[in-house]
């Protein structure tokens, strides 16, 4: 059926293009973070594992909730390697990083999924597109915290 919620189809579009890449980097950022909640060690041990582990929970959560975000506007949401190695601006990690450069790796992560949600709020905002303003509003939130938080331990 044709979709008519109040926004045209070249706003959703153009929407579900900046999400979909908020997928991949979320998705990334996540992988990136379970990652080395697995492989931290040092003297900070416990306190990185425990924070890692509570980031990559809340962005498996986040991931679900930007992909159903995409459907409910229409669009298929990208869901393999293949798709986001395409649209993701954060880089994977192949070795295994010190514990302060996995912290400084996630800040800089967290930042860039914050400068993508933002970037997304001229075209939403021109749609009316309140339910993913909302989306991207708590997502920003999200990722400000963690990544002071993560400055905070390496401070």
């Amino acid at each position: 059926m044709k979709i008519d919620i109040g926004i045209p189809e070249e706003s959703r579009k153009e929407i579900v293009e900046g999400l979909s890449k908020l997928l991949a980097d979320t998705y990334t950022l996540y992988l990136k973070t379970q990652n080395f909640h697995w492989n931290v060690t040092g003297p900070m041990f416990h306190s990185l594992h425990t924070m890692f582990e509570e980031h990559y929970t809340e962005l498996a959560a986040a991931v679900d909730t930007i992909a159903e975000r995409i459907r409910a506007l229409g669009s298929p949401a990208p869901g393999s390697y293949v798709a986001f190695s395409e649209l993701m601006s954060i880089k994977e990690e192949v070795g295994q990083p010190g514990a302060k450069e996995m912290v400084e790796q996630l800040v800089l992560g967290q930042e860039a999924v914050i400068r993508l949600a933002r970037s997304l709020y001229p075209a939403v905002e021109e749609a009316s597109d309140e339910a993913t303003l909302d989306l991207l509003t708590v997502r920003i939130e999200v990722h400000e915290k963690a990544a002071w938080m993560l400055r905070s331990m390496i401070a």
